[in-house]
């Protein structure tokens, strides 16, 4: 039987939406995943959307009438303070809207009720979606074994990012993210094999890079990214085994930048990290955390910002050429 899909606008219980008989979409997956990303943004645009709006924004956007996506839950609370301007315009244009948010109090109690009532309204239940989470981690086991080679540097910058990102929605196939994630896996092996310089251990904090080549970029400088902060999250590879509203409690993204930065910091001293990318988005107000990374992150760090999805610019090489000489002096 088709399953109808839903798009999302960042993570969220999909195990909700699996239970209720329906496919999830992560509309950013998409969006970078598209060849014509930047088209994707254009046609935002020519629709009355400004310059200056976040890319992504206008990039999902785009995703939802490209895809013919036809319900969306957008999360209004947690996440991109952009998403209930985009929600409201989407519902103008009549796309079903279901919101989505996570309680900045951070109570178990009150991270309940709006999941109980995010499964009513979708015909589930909690309990149903118990019974997914459990299947899902067993993929989730998969990205923790990825993410455990490339502490030891067996796995590309891209393929650790990919790896991780895509459990958000799991492609709305759970069957293909296990196949994927096994061949990543069995990549990694292979690499492991052959004798390489060590790389220098970088992470990367901050929102999903809109950038195409920023992996093979620092690669080709002799840096590996051990860590991406926001993927790794989007993975929930700390809410294994867990319920669901522990698992969700412990996800740090929709939360404060504090609690970030002191995760970024735990996984950067376990994987020997030298330095940290903070990417920033333009037109995010995600921007104006960047002051806090750097007094607090105890490490070298680099921001680097872009607006629109492309190959970086001559200014960001140049950038990061500075810092990996930095780093390897």
């Amino acid at each position: 039987m088709l399953r109808e899909k839903i798009g999302i606008t960042t993570t969220v219980p999909v195990e909700i939406i699996y239970a209720a008989g329906r496919t999830p979409v992560d509309l950013n997956n998409i969006f970078v995943a598209d060849p014509d990303a930047a088209g994707l943004v254009a046609y935002a645009e020519a629709r009355g959307f400004p310059q200056s709006a976040c890319a992504w924004t206008k990039g999902l956007y785009g995703v939802v009438h490209r895809y013919g996506i036809r319900e969306v839950v957008g999360v209004v609370e947690g996440d991109c303070r952009n998403t209930f301007a985009l929600c409201e315009i989407l519902e103008s244009e009549g796309i079903r809207i279901r919101n989505f948010g996570f309680p900045s109090s951070r109570r178990a109690e009150d991270l309940r009720l709006r999941m109980e009532r995010f499964a009513t309204e979708l015909g589930a239940t909690l309990a149903r979606a118990e019974e997914e989470k459990r299947k899902l981690d067993d993929i989730r086991r998969l990205a923790l074994r990825l993410y455990e080679l490339a502490g030891d540097g067996g796995v590309d910058s891209g393929d650790l990012f990919a790896g991780l990102l895509n459990t958000s929605d799991f492609f709305g196939e759970p069957e293909r993210c296990r196949r994927e994630l096994a061949a990543a896996i069995e990549k990694a092996g292979r690499s492991a094999s052959r004798p390489e310089a060590d790389p220098v251990r970088l992470s990367c904090a901050g929102v999903p890079t809109i950038l195409t080549d920023l992996w093979t970029g620092f690669e080709k400088l002799g840096g590996r990214f051990v860590d991406h902060e926001v993927p790794r999250q989007f993975a929930l590879l700390d809410g294994i085994g867990a319920g669901m509203v522990e698992t969700y409690l412990r996800y740090t993204y929709p939360y404060d930048v504090f609690r970030r930065i002191e995760d970024v910091k735990k996984a950067a001293e376990k994987r020997g990290v030298r330095g940290i990318i903070h990417y920033v988005q333009s037109f995010c107000h995600r921007q104006i955390e960047d002051r806090l990374w750097r007094e607090r992150a105890g490490l070298p760090i680099l921001t680097l910002e872009a607006d629109r999805p492309g190959r970086m610019d001559e200014r960001t090489r140049t950038r990061i050429e500075a810092f990996m000489e930095r780093l390897t002096r």
